[in-house]
């Protein structure tokens, strides 16, 4: 048995009906170059000559009663890749905009935890030419659980799956497969005491759960007596933060890659990361004035960073790390906003010392976080008062040379991210063959006229090189200063984790 740690247990915890906490992925594939279109039939034995190089595809939770402790995977006897598949056949209908409606529908439905957690949907029908009537395309739409990967093993997974020569390899029979036995209820009974004896607070866990209902109102109960610390939240108010529902919008912009490149090397000191930040806070301040909504103060966002190390490297579960960066988007040249972002970064302290992202379920077990997060959501924290960050941007590199999938090459792909309660958006961005795309994954109840999205990816990138070009060589060497919301957001962190850490001394004590 392998156990989930207590950051993959708190994805599992923090799943509900309108937060379905999956990773998604739409990929569109060109198969005019095969002799014949690629029937399901032949997908489905491709997909299972390579199961064995993704074993969590074969892998299911296994519960711990009376959450006694985190979940475990363990092989699923009963593991029938059938009941992971789908098929659809998009007909007359084949065109992007009706696969990428489609795909909105199916992500926004939670995964089925009696089984290993990924389904894929097989679209045929699909033209790549919007002019074409021919139907030489076909989309696979994926869901990977987010307490199984996170969206750089995601990356992995998929690279495993395809291949990168466009010669069909022929497809061999899939190898053999044991389950290995599912463990009794006396094995884990006595793995999960185990496991309390090694960390006490997991007892205290059990019993905070154990009266949750009572607990809840209790605090709901106090704290809406009580006027929290407005300091302590230094993101502004912003259409993006407010109650989600269960509705998804896909939309997504590509731009040539070379493109960044050219503005990294110009303003020097600055990351490839750094413009594909600056180009996401372009994009947000130009909707923000678009919807008439106030864009004075700075957004702020969440950046997960990978810390896979290279001689420990496994392809799933969650290892990363997380900062809190001011977008800078109160600044009015956007060229001179992505040397501020840079300068935010550098001078924040995730950013010098890798600060992992299971620090914090090191000082509260899974449970009690998940408890934490509907609270915030249900006071209406991000609300009433400000959100502790604005929006999750993710940059995920992906392979710059084409894959493929027997003989059919992957032209473009779309990737999703999981809506938090008071998250109205997230962006994934992921660059593959020459390309970025950045990724929009929104809930239009809450991000409205969030196609428009799409529009102000390209007015941001040319506005950014004409920015640019008025920059002299000398200014973009002057030193900046880190915006103070940044260093303030820092200060709130390390406050509130010594709270923390206060209240453990006092409950070992």
């Amino acid at each position: 048995m392998r156990q989930l740690s207590e950051l993959d247990a708190s994805f599992l915890y923090l799943e509900s009906e309108t937060t379905p906490m999956h990773i998604g992925g739409i990929y569109l594939f060109d198969a005019s170059e095969r002799e014949k279109p690629l029937a399901f039939s032949t997908f489905v034995a491709y997909l299972r000559s390579r199961l064995h190089v993704v074993p969590v595809f074969r892998q299911r939770l296994k519960e711990i009663p009376l959450r006694l402790g985190r979940p475990y995977w363990i092989d699923d006897p009963d593991f029938s890749i059938e009941r992971h598949l789908a098929y659809v056949n998009l007909g007359e209908h084949g065109r992007k905009a009706s696969l990428m409606t489609l795909a909105s529908r199916i992500l926004e439905e939670p995964l089925k935890r009696d089984r290993p957690l990924w389904h894929i949907t097989f679209v045929d029908g699909f033209k790549l030419d919007e002019e074409d009537t021919g139907s030489d395309g076909f989309a696979l739409i994926v869901k990977l659980h987010h307490a199984a990967i996170d969206a750089f093993s995601g990356e992995e997974i998929i690279g495993k799956l395809l291949e990168y020569t466009p010669e069909p390899s022929p497809i061999a029979p899939p190898r053999p497969w044991q389950p290995r036995p599912e463990p009794s209820e006396e094995r884990v009974m006595l793995q999960a005491g185990a496991n309390i004896v090694r960390t006490p607070l997991q007892f205290t866990s059990l019993a905070f759960n154990a009266a949750e209902a009572t607990a809840r109102g209790l605090i709901q109960k106090q704290l809406r007596k009580l006027p929290l610390p407005l300091p302590l939240f230094s993101a502004p108010n912003s259409p993006f933060n407010r109650q989600i529902t269960a509705n998804r919008q896909i939309v997504a912009a590509s731009v040539e890659l070379s493109r960044l490149k050219a503005i990294k090397a110009f303003l020097g000191d600055v990351t490839l990361n750094d413009v594909v930040l600056g180009l996401c806070a372009e994009a947000l301040q130009r909707y923000l004035i678009s919807e008439g909504a106030n864009a004075d103060k700075s957004l702020v966002a969440m950046t997960p960073i990978s810390v896979r190390s290279n001689s420990l490297r496994r392809a799933t579960g969650n290892q990363m790390s997380a900062m809190l960066l001011d977008l800078a988007t109160d600044e009015t040249n956007p060229a001179q906003r992505i040397r501020r972002i840079h300068w935010n970064a550098v001078a924040s302290e995730p950013y010098r010392e890798a600060i992992a992202a299971d620090r914090l379920t090191e000082l509260l077990p899974s449970t009690m976080l998940a408890l934490s997060a509907r609270l915030y959501s249900e006071l209406q924290i991000a609300q009433r008062y400000q959100p502790v960050f604005n929006l999750p941007i993710t940059n995920v590199p992906g392979p710059q040379v084409p894959l493929y999938l027997q003989g059919a090459r992957l032209v473009q792909q779309y990737n999703t991210a999981p809506l938090f309660d008071s998250m109205g958006l997230v962006i994934v961005a992921v660059s593959y063959e020459g390309r970025l795309t950045l990724n929009f994954t929104t809930c239009p109840d809450v991000v409205a006229h969030g196609e428009s999205l799409q529009a102000h990816v390209d007015e941001s990138l040319n506005a950014i090189e004409a920015a640019m070009e008025r920059l002299g060589t000398e200014e973009t060497k002057e030193p900046i200063a880190a915006s103070p919301t940044q260093t303030l957001a820092d200060d709130a962190m390390t406050a509130m984790e010594g709270l923390l850490k206060k209240a453990l001394k006092r409950f070992r004590a």
